[in-house]
């Protein structure tokens, strides 16, 4: 099959913050493997077998389930452990597995920053296919330059789907993408922007990209802690005033 490329992502820290409650707080990662380009039609094609019209272009129209179970089919065809054990609509993260997962939403950020401390890591018109470039669709990956990681379209071509929770609070089940997308204007194309939506929602300019790393931990890792998406789920926060309630 056409090979996932991996990029080795040192061990450091990220500022994450939350719009919502005004709040920030800093990240420790350890080391963690992530895909070079997000993950192409010709891949999902080859692995899940669904139709690629556009063999180099990012897959979108990729539900966050099935992102999942591409992660899984991929662990499988490479001869590893599985990392999420999938039961109906509940999808559990093997925190110890080697296998191919979603990066964390601080394992994302992170990666895509490559040290910068902007909005973007480089020139937004040199690395990132946006609304400026006047395209109707997800161009192919590499087109663009890459970070100081080597990792392309991290930025623009299409937002990529995390592992963690948009707001359990607010918006229950949306799970966080990234990045923004070809038709988005530069101030959605951020390394810091937060978008998501549910798990089985498809959209023209979503897709996403794989990441790699286990760790010596149960239901927490990389920044994500499934007690903490638990008390957040459980209400009582105040919003800030003119919050739009969930509808």
């Amino acid at each position: 099959m056409s090979d996932v490329e991996l990029a080795r992502i040192p061990a450091g820290s990220v500022e994450l913050h939350d719009a919502r409650r005004r709040t920030r707080w800093t990240v420790a990662l350890e080391p963690f493997e992530i895909g070079v380009y997000p993950v192409t039609e010709e891949q999902l094609s080859e692995v899940l077998g669904v139709a690629a019209s556009h063999p180099r272009r990012p897959a979108v129209h990729v539900s966050w389930q099935r992102a999942v179970r591409f992660c899984n089919a991929l662990s499988e065809w490479e001869g590893l452990d599985p990392a999420y054990a999938v039961d109906g609509e509940e999808v559990r993260w093997h925190v110890d597995s080697e296998g191919f997962r979603l990066p964390t939403e601080a394992e994302w950020e992170y990666a895509c920053r490559a040290g910068s401390t902007g909005p973007h890591y480089g020139p937004l018109a040199e690395v990132a296919w946006t609304a400026g470039d006047g395209v109707s669709s997800p161009q192919p990956v590499g087109g663009k330059l890459p970070n100081l990681h080597g990792l392309f379209d991290t930025l623009g071509n299409a937002w990529e789907w995390c592992w963690d929770f948009l707001d359990t609070e607010r918006y229950d089940d949306y799970r966080v993408f990234r990045g923004g997308g070809f038709a988005d204007d530069a101030w959605s194309v951020r390394a810091g922007t937060r978008r998501g939506g549910g798990p089985r929602m498809t959209h023209d300019d979503v897709g996403f990209r794989v990441a790699r790393g286990g760790f010596d931990a149960v239901d927490a890792a990389q920044g994500w802690s499934a007690a903490f998406d638990a008390e957040r789920a459980a209400g009582g926060d105040p919003r800030p005033p003119g919050w739009t309630p969930r509808r």
